[in-house]
């Protein structure tokens, strides 16, 4: 008759009297649940330090300055006539009762005949307008009254204020095709009818 031996526990290396087995499982599941949320922190921190990738810049559309000056009359200029004439400079006589508009319709006619050689039909000297050196100034008077004050030789006709309706001006000492028209105003204050470094062709 055999005898049976007992049998012989072997004490897990984790085990305690109090916890025995048990203890040992919920220590496994501990490091376990420990080491995946590590492993989740590091990926985070991984992903967190890509950088972001550059927005492309948005081109940026460019601002247009808007014209400041006035459109072209669309009146038809009041007649004129040449009042008196030096080397470099005409004066015109126009209706006393002129308007801003029919004085700068006779300005842009002052500007055609210039970029078309056709002074003659206005009854201005092409030939005085073709020898300038290097300009020649229009003076646009409302009325004779105070046309003489550019010229006189005695007393100021209207005073010592100048009282021209408006202003062309053909040629300059670099360009003697630049032209360039004012409107001049009772307030001392001139409206310029056209860029006179960019003129218009028409």
């Amino acid at each position: 008759m055999s005898m049976s031996r007992p049998l012989t526990r072997v004490a897990h290396p984790f085990a305690t009297r109090k916890g025995g087995v048990l203890r040992v499982v919920a220590r496994n599941r501990f490091c376990h649940t420990f080491a995946i949320a590590t492993l989740a922190v590091v990926f985070a921190t991984l992903a967190g330090c890509k950088s972001a990738p550059t927005p492309t810049p948005t081109p940026s559309t460019p601002v247009v300055a808007k014209s400041t000056y006035p459109p072209r009359p669309t009146i038809a200029p009041p007649p004129f006539k040449v009042f008196h004439t030096t080397d470099n400079s005409i004066t015109l006589v126009t209706d006393a009762n002129a308007t801003d508009d029919q004085i700068a319709a006779i300005l842009w006619q002052l500007h055609d005949a210039a970029h078309n050689n056709t002074f003659a039909a206005l009854h201005i000297p092409q030939q005085l307008v073709d020898k300038r050196d290097p300009m020649v100034w229009f003076h646009v008077y409302r009325g004779p009254k105070c046309a003489s004050e550019k010229y006189t030789t005695g007393a100021l006709p209207c005073g010592p204020s100048y009282h021209a309706a408006g202003d062309y001006t053909l040629g300059s000492f670099s360009n003697k095709n630049r032209d360039d028209a004012v409107l001049l105003h009772a307030d001392d204050k001139q409206t310029e009818l056209w860029n006179p470094d960019a003129p218009p062709t028409s």
